[in-house]
């Protein structure tokens, strides 16, 4: 296998890796993983019971958590905000974001909007699939149930941040509210 850095448009650094064993590269093939994945990618087949660690590890490769103060109306209302908390997936594949959101709101009662997002030029469609601050609370506490549970870490510490200072607890099972 070979790895290489190469440069990105924007001055960014990607890395591309290639296989020389082509069973390996066929049960890669076989499993989902091929090349320009993200524009194809729909449904995966994973029982409920390892869907909310694939959900983790989908939030924490192509998701954002994100926690803001919004200010709405700041000519008539200067000082009128609120704090929002979202929890987003991002990707090419329409029918993956919407398959995501089908399986969470089946499992956790809560749901999302899928997006079209302005696409760059020349690039292709791209989507996102956007948790409101209640529906992100449900979802982050179901995708966090302990702090031992594998993640990645800046990410979630702008969840563990947000529930900290609103007195939210940090899993289902413990005691606190919304």
């Amino acid at each position: 296998m070979v790895y290489r850095a190469l440069p990105t448009r924007i001055g960014g650094v990607r890395y591309k890796a290639q296989f020389s064993d082509v069973r390996f590269y066929k049960w890669l093939m076989e499993i989902g993983l091929m090349p320009r994945k993200s524009l194809v990618l729909g449904a995966i087949d994973v029982p409920d019971q390892h869907l909310l660690p694939l959900v983790r590890g989908l939030l924490d490769g192509d998701g954002t958590i994100s926690n803001f103060v919004h200010h709405p109306t700041v000519k008539t209302y200067p000082a009128y905000e609120y704090e929002r908390l979202w929890a987003v997936f991002t990707s090419a594949s329409r029918a993956h974001l919407e398959w995501i959101e089908s399986r969470i709101s089946a499992l956790l009662d809560v749901r999302g909007l899928v997006e079209q997002m302005k696409p760059r030029p020349g690039r292709h469609d791209f989507f996102r699939l956007k948790y409101g601050k209640a529906a992100s609370i449900v979802l982050l506490r179901a995708l966090y149930p302990s702090d031992d549970v594998p993640k990645l870490e800046r990410k979630w510490a702008i969840w563990a941040s947000y529930a900290k200072r609103n007195g939210v607890a940090m899993s289902s099972s413990a005691e606190g509210g919304i």
